[in-house]
């Protein structure tokens, strides 16, 4: 396994909302190999509450909020799972 292969996948929400985020999350999932780990960066308040319950919903696992220095955004993370369910296209909060 390549140094690359170890390092995590990082998606940089910014500030948009979950809504947002999560469309941007699924598409970026759909071309990473199983058991990649994922760090979404993103200062919307309900990430920590989103994320979660996305990841119950698809099947992805959520790893919780990683440690990050002073000063840095919020970061969480998650493991690629082959056998995820898929989301809808527009409403990435339901089931497809």
């Amino acid at each position: 396994m390549s140094a690359s292969d170890q390092q995590p996948h990082v998606i940089d929400g910014g500030d948009r909302r979950c809504v947002m985020l999560l469309l941007q999350l699924r598409t970026h999932l759909t071309d990473l190999p199983p058991d990649k780990i994922v760090h979404i960066i993103s200062t919307d308040p309900a990430a920590p509450l989103d994320l979660p319950a996305w990841c119950h919903l698809t099947g992805h696992t959520y790893l919780g909020r990683v440690e990050t220095a002073a000063g840095q955004r919020p970061t969480y993370a998650l493991r690629v799972h082959a056998d995820a369910r898929q989301t809808n296209a527009t409403r990435p909060w339901r089931s497809a």
